[in-house]
């Protein structure tokens, strides 16, 4: 299955901490820790040395492996720890103000979190002289998805129990629920694996699709749970699912990015051709909606004759309302 961008980029992120904190760790140690093979994460060591340590770029880390341990032969001079000042540039400095006191203002923020944040923040603009002037008239709002991390990540550090309200949709409804959370991890999105109490199983919420959430004094008491493998991503569609063929043009190539396929062969005229498979090819349809002129279902013909149908519906509910 094709590797999505999107999520390697975030494991990468999180490698470059992983292997700061163990020098020499063993390659088979890494691999299983993040779910993924040797080769993929030897892949990973091959474009981690292509990044630098500024916002502009800057010493490149100097990450190698000889197939059994991985090494990273500068990784003080990189870090925190190397014994020289952080140095700034304007732009950047101006990019961390705005981004913690976004951050300082998110709701279900534990308040040692906050206040240590804001006295970070502090230091960094006394450090940053003219350029906190100018971080403090620009400012970035986060949407709900946000919230719904803060308050999911203190339910899972103090251990209680969560209320929700979730849209799906497959069945296009809202439904109220009570949840124990098990984890939160991003897959594309950001999702918080819990224990259902309405239906007395697990289940994966994706965090932009949670109306509301309520912290609950309840303690959480999940039953215990073997982590889910994602090595492969949330939805691994089974070899006896449906197959479903889409070509998109230019402006649609980010569906191979997003959606999990088997195949994406280029177009001539720069679009892609991909294969997949899906249990509902039904919910299908919004994403044919979604992609417009950019995009269409070729196969199978039930499923792109409906797809047309829903659009043919969407524009004369447009002309009735216009």
């Amino acid at each position: 299955m094709a590797t999505n961008a999107i999520d390697r980029t975030r494991r990468m992120l999180s490698l470059v901490t992983y292997l700061r904190e163990r020098p020499g760790a063993r390659v088979d140690e890494v691999a299983r820790a993040f779910g993924i093979s040797q080769d993929e994460l030897i892949s990973d060591l091959s474009v981690l040395p292509m990044c630098g340590t500024s916002f502009r770029g800057g010493d490149l880390l100097d990450i190698d492996t000889d197939g059994e341990h991985i090494w990273w032969y500068n990784a003080e001079a990189t870090g925190s720890s190397a014994g020289e000042p952080l140095r700034l540039a304007a732009d950047e400095a101006t990019a961390l103000l705005v981004a913690a006191r976004a951050v300082a203002t998110l709701p279900g923020l534990r308040d040692g979190d906050r206040e240590a944040l804001l006295r970070a923040t502090a230091k960094l603009e006394a450090a940053a002289g003219e350029s906190a002037g100018a971080s403090s008239r620009l400012s970035v709002t986060f949407e709900s998805e946000g919230e719904v991390f803060a308050v999911a990540d203190r339910a899972l550090t103090e251990r209680r129990r969560l209320r929700i309200r979730y849209y799906s949709p497959g069945r296009d409804e809202l439904t109220d629920r009570e949840i124990d959370p098990v984890r939160l991890f991003a897959v594309g999105h950001t999702y918080l694996e819990a224990w259902c109490r309405r239906s007395e199983a697990r289940r994966t919420f994706r965090l932009d699709r949670v109306a509301s959430v309520e912290l609950l004094d309840t303690p959480a008491d999940p039953p215990p749970v073997e982590p889910r493998d994602l090595s492969e991503g949330l939805v691994q569609p089974a070899a006896s699912d449906p197959e479903v063929i889409i070509e998109v043009g230019p402006g649609g190539r980010w569906v191979a990015e997003y959606y999990p396929h088997d195949t994406a062969e280029e177009l001539a005229d720069g679009g892609l051709r991909i294969t997949l498979r899906t249990p509902d090819p039904a919910t299908l349809r919004r994403l044919a909606l979604r992609l417009g002129g950019d995009g269409r279902i070729v196969a199978p013909v039930e499923l792109a004759d409906s797809a047309r149908e829903a659009a043919r519906a969407a524009l004369e509910a447009y002309d009735t309302l216009v």
